[in-house]
């Protein structure tokens, strides 16, 4: 991830101009027509605007732990009148805002300890109403699928940079989810062997 020029706090995350139409494409039927959409781990922010821009029925509010992030959000976000400025919010720890009606996280459980997809989990149970949707994105390794060798060699190097980062099984996950009162998850395969991995609250 890089900023655009000196002084510009805007970051760029070159996977986010592949994969922003067909995550968009895969969210339309997820999402509802109207709402608060909560991004957790928003990064750069240009999901957060591609989605607003293209869902206007819809309010997006961002977020990031990270102080950098939120202001490359901002920064991209700026004078669009259905995101709200980015929240400092930690999976792991208090989030600041009291109800949701969708949640969407993409590629944070792989760059993050263990606690951070549980703390997602739980956070996203606490705001989200019966039904609501916590939609997921990235890669995951699955029982009895074969992993592409370039989801194995992602796994490797990020185990490499912090042993508690990797490739999460989703079968992990689904069952982290169920304990936190989700439904069984609808499964999307997606563009360069990664999937989205929906979930609504019982």
């Amino acid at each position: 991830m890089s900023e655009i020029s000196q002084g510009d706090p805007r970051r760029i995350a070159p996977a986010a101009a592949r994969n922003r139409d067909p995550i968009l494409s895969a969210l339309r039927p997820l999402l509802p027509a109207a709402g608060l959409v909560l991004e957790v781990a928003s990064g750069s922010g240009e999901h957060a605007r591609h989605f607003a821009e293209a869902l206007p029925g819809l309010t997006f509010q961002p977020s990031d732990p990270e102080p950098g992030a939120r202001a490359s959000i901002d920064a991209w976000c700026a004078g669009a009148a259905n995101i709200r400025p980015a929240l400092a919010l930690d999976a792991t720890g208090d989030w600041p805002l009291a109800a949701a009606d969708a949640v969407l996280c993409i590629n944070m459980i792989h760059i993050a300890p263990w606690a951070a997809t549980e703390g997602l989990l739980r956070g996203a149970a606490r705001l989200l109403p019966v039904g609501g949707p916590l939609v997921l994105y990235g890669p995951y390794l699955q029982a009895g699928v074969a992993t592409a060798p370039s989801n194995l060699d992602f796994d490797a190097s990020l185990r490499a940079r912090d042993p508690a980062w990797g490739l999460r099984q989703l079968e992990d996950v689904a069952a982290a989810a169920a304990a936190a009162g989700f439904g069984p998850p609808t499964v999307s395969a997606m563009p360069a062997n990664n999937l989205l991995v929906a979930f609504r609250r019982g």
